[in-house]
This record gives C-alpha cells, structure tokens and sequence, in this order.
C-alpha cells in the first residue's frame, strides 16, 4: 500500500470539559462552546494529549487442539491523559471530579480570594462523571494546507489517576491528569470520534 501524505497528522488539539446532561456537539467543525451549551475550554495543554484504548481478551480453550480457538473481550478501558498548563482553581476541581460549586470566593478588590475546598461527607463518594470533547485534526489533509478536523468524544469521563502538580525553580507548574470513559448506556456507546471529510 502506497503512503498517502495527507493522511499524516500532527499539531495541537482543543480539550473541552462539560457537565453531564449538556447537549452533545457532533458536528466536528463547531466548537462545543456555539456548539453547544455546558463545555469549557480547560485551555492550554502540556506535552499533548494522549489517546489510549486498553483492551482485554479471555482465551478459549479446548483440549483437542494445541492452538488458541478463540477469544472473548472481557474488559475495554478508554483513557485521556494531559497536563492541564494552566493550574487553575476551575481546571483543579475538574481533575477532582469536583463541582464548580466547591470554588468559593471571598471579598472584593484587593481583598478578594477565591479557594476550592474537595468534599469529605457522603457527597464524596459520589464522584461527578462529566463529557469530554477533544477537537483536533483528522487525516485527509488538502494540497493547499486545509487540514480536517476530528472530533473525539467521552461521554462519561471521571479523573482516575493521581492529580499531581509541581512548583519548581526550572519547570513549568502544570495538573497531569488521566480521565477515564465509562459505559453510559445500551444504545450510547463510552465514546466517539468524528472526523469531517473535505469535498
């Protein structure tokens, strides 16, 4: 098979955050927030965003034939992973899987604060899943530069790894985080991705 070379892709993509229930954008060249309502751009990324899709098979077996007969998938896990570069209160309750709620502001002018306090009652162990859209570039790209878009979605993600972040002399502050897609229903699959095809 001869390479196509509009077929490769690279560049930067968009990370969009929403709120369960919001109205899902599918059109792959509007962005979610005229799209559709609920989605924020958690703004800048670190070192890319990363797309895994783990998948886990249960041999078959019978005892007369030394071959593997066959396999059943037992177990799919779909994974976003990214740095958040801009470490804000906002981006930091969504790497909790937090409400905007748990921000709190205090006081005006000089004096104004604002804080994110993770709840520790009942409330906590029910972690808020929100959808996800990532906006980036698809294969198919024309002679003149245009380049497709494709659009992934992750209708029910929750944050799963550890939320870390550093302050140091010679590095840049970022939240790496890892969400993870979850079953949502008989007829809506976990997730979804679209690309545009260029006439």
């Amino acid at each position: 098979m001869p390479v196509s070379v509009s077929n490769l892709t690279q560049g930067p993509g968009v990370l969009y955050a929403g709120v369960m229930g919001a109205t899902e954008p599918t059109d792959a060249t509007t962005a979610p927030a005229t799209g559709a309502s609920g989605y924020t751009d958690v703004g800048g990324t670190n070192d890319g965003v990363q797309l895994s899709i783990k998948q886990t098979y249960k041999e078959l077996e019978v005892d007369q034939v030394v071959d593997i007969p066959g396999r059943r998938i037992t177990k799919r896990e779909m994974t976003l992973k990214t740095n958040l570069a801009e470490p804000t209160l906002e981006n930091l309750a969504i790497s909790l899987n937090s409400a905007a709620s748990a921000i709190t502001t205090a006081g005006t002018g000089a004096n104004a604060t604002k804080s994110f306090e993770p709840p520790n009652e009942g409330s906590a162990t029910q972690p808020i899943y929100r959808p996800l859209v990532f906006d980036g570039f698809a294969p198919g790209a024309k002679t003149d530069g245009t380049a497709p878009a494709r659009r992934i979605l992750v209708r029910r993600a929750l944050s799963t790894d550890d939320v870390s972040f550093a302050y140091k002399k010679d590095d840049q502050t970022v939240f790496s985080v890892t969400f993870s897609a979850h079953y949502v229903s008989a007829s809506i699959k976990a997730f979804k991705v679209i690309d545009q095809v260029l006439a």
